[in-house]
């Protein structure tokens, strides 16, 4: 059975059959009232009861032997699956036309079965996070085994390169150690971060506060379709742009105060990375600045304050927890973007605290210990999964932190 024969059933055979159930039911129910009947539900719910009686089981059963042939477990005929869906659609039909009366409670039962979807839908984001989880805890163990936790927390060196040696029984006295100390690559990270957080922040912040705030709707319907442009720009040009356009520039402003500065430093890619941030700092921001009360601010104003002074004592501390997730969708975004550091930074793990040195980040060190071409079992591709590992714990905690800062600062507003 292909994929086309299970299209065709599901939209040529169990929808059509759905609809012309759905049509019968509800002219019934309806009839119900035009004759004055008081009945618990809706003739459309009555409708919808029946779709769902007849449509689930069938619906089921096909997606359960589309799995059954995609995973090569079984085959399914097609005249079958067809019998098997016709024998349930007319079953479900003549089992909802018969329970529906004016007293039957066919709300109560579709609302029973949206709840139990949207149950499923949550299970299913929940079970995805697991599997992401444990697929990362896993493979990372693995590589603890060899390497040791602690080692790899607080060791300074970087030096993967002799692993694939010792994998293949060739790590003699001559060869090298393979070193996976972690300490360098975070701090690449945190630093690049830091710098885009310090260009995005300010400036998606204050140009949301503008917006919201002072701009008149004629130049707000201008300005904030531009600054979205931003966000389109894939992040190949943006790399372009830091390499050829920036770094040098850099170069060549740190050779003015007397500053060396590498073509591949760590100042060029944060900076770029903060101008690609901006749209999305500032356009969340600004739909929460839009959000609060405008009540509040009146309010504010009428006992005499200025419009700065209810942005400041008034609209930011309402809109702190949207500014907040505002402020993580952006540092998530910052970490995990991978193409302007491996263009305008390197992949050279450097611990230093100077901005004008080359420097590389986790997302560019597991795409390069996963593209290259070790073996699944090396410890190279291994260290992958202990950076990911970390990176998730890092991100948890600072989930948290964000979470308690929320709650510490919210306000309640009736």
């Amino acid at each position: 059975m292909s994929l086309g024969n299970l299209i065709f059933i599901v939209l040529c055979g169990i929808v059509p059959l759905a609809y012309i159930a759905y049509i019968i039911t509800t002219r019934k129910a309806s009839m119900w009232e035009n004759q004055n009947i008081a009945i618990h539900s809706r003739p459309y719910m009555h409708g919808w009861f029946v779709v769902v009686i007849m449509g689930i089981p069938s619906m089921l059963v096909s997606i359960i032997a589309g799995l059954l042939h995609v995973t090569g477990i079984y085959s399914v005929s097609p005249f079958i699956l067809i019998a098997a869906c016709i024998v349930l659609v007319a079953s479900g039909l003549t089992v909802g036309l018969k329970k529906i009366s004016p007293d039957f409670r066919a709300r109560n039962k579709v609302e029973n079965v949206i709840k139990w979807f949207l149950v499923a839908a949550s299970l299913v984001s929940i079970m995805t996070t697991v599997g992401i989880v444990l697929s990362i805890l896993f493979e990372a163990l693995r590589f603890f085994d060899s390497v040791g936790f602690w080692n790899f927390i607080i060791g300074t060196s970087w030096n993967p390169d002799t692993a694939f040696l010792s994998g293949a029984g060739r790590g003699g006295e001559q060869a090298a150690n393979a070193e996976f100390g972690a300490v360098p690559i975070f701090a690449g990270t945190f630093m690049i971060t830091f710098i885009a957080m310090c260009v995005a922040v300010p400036i998606g912040l204050f140009s949301a506060v503008f917006l919201a705030e002072y701009a008149t709707p004629r130049f707000r319907k201008i300005m904030k379709p531009l600054l979205e442009v931003l966000a389109g720009i894939p992040t190949v040009v943006y790399g372009f742009f830091a390499a050829i356009t920036v770094s040098p520039l850099v170069v060549k402003l740190a050779g003015t105060v007397g500053l060396e500065a590498a073509y591949t430093n760590a100042l060029a890619p944060g900076m770029v990375m903060g101008i690609m941030i901006i749209p999305l700092m500032s356009s969340l921001s600004d739909d929460v600045i839009n959000a609060v009360p405008r009540s509040l601010r009146e309010g504010s104003l009428a006992l005499g304050t200025t419009v700065a002074e209810t942005t400041k004592k008034v609209v930011l501390p309402a809109a702190l927890p949207g500014i907040v997730s505002a402020f993580l969708l952006s540092v998530s975004r910052a970490i995990g973007e991978t193409m302007i550091v491996v263009m305008a930074a390197g992949l050279r793990p450097n611990l230093t605290a100077n901005p004008l040195e080359g420097m590389t980040t986790v997302t560019v060190r597991i795409v390069d210990s996963l593209t290259g071409d070790q073996s699944f079992d090396s410890l190279e591709t291994l260290s992958a999964f202990g950076l990911g590992f970390v990176l998730l714990i890092l991100t948890l905690i600072l989930n948290i932190i964000s979470t308690i800062i929320v709650r510490k600062f919210r306000e309640k507003y009736e």
